[in-house]
């Protein structure tokens, strides 16, 4: 196989995964749009349902992973499972509130954590970028002294 085509199957692999990526930001923000309390929460359990069963995947595809990746990701993985069991319960206890205020601050926070989480993926996702251009370079590298 050519260097060129090594590459290219490479690069085409990491696209597909940025493509699922936006796919699933896309369906996030159809979810947000959607209008009427049942509605959300309707869309809100099978948000919840979809997220748990991603962060399956996740799990199941980090322990594949290498060594020192596998800590790095793990601690990332902690970091996001802490942060969202924080978030979570956060939720939980305030779908019990009744009073006015305290339910218009909820949603004042409600839209900052929002807010905070599309950063982080926006993050993520300008890191998957720099991911897939390094990984381009590391083949290169690599083909590069293999033959040499």
């Amino acid at each position: 196989m050519a260097l060129s085509d090594a590459l290219e199957g490479d690069a085409m692999a990491l696209s597909d995964e940025l493509e699922r990526v936006s796919r699933q930001a896309h369906a996030a923000a159809e979810n947000a749009r959607a209008k009427g309390r049942a509605a959300l929460e309707a869309k809100g359990a099978e948000a919840r349902r979809s997220a748990d069963e991603q962060a399956e995947r996740l799990r199941a595809k980090s322990e594949d992973r290498s060594r020192d990746a596998e800590r790095h990701w793990h601690d990332v993985q902690r970091s996001w499972n802490e942060h969202v069991a924080r978030t979570r319960k956060y939720i939980d206890d305030r779908k019990a509130e009744i009073d006015s205020r305290r339910a218009q601050r909820r949603a004042e926070t409600a839209h900052e954590d929002a807010l905070d989480a599309i950063d982080f993926a926006a993050s993520a996702v300008e890191e998957a970028g720099y991911a897939v251009v390094e990984a381009a370079l590391a083949r290169i590298r690599a083909d590069e002294l293999a033959g040499s």
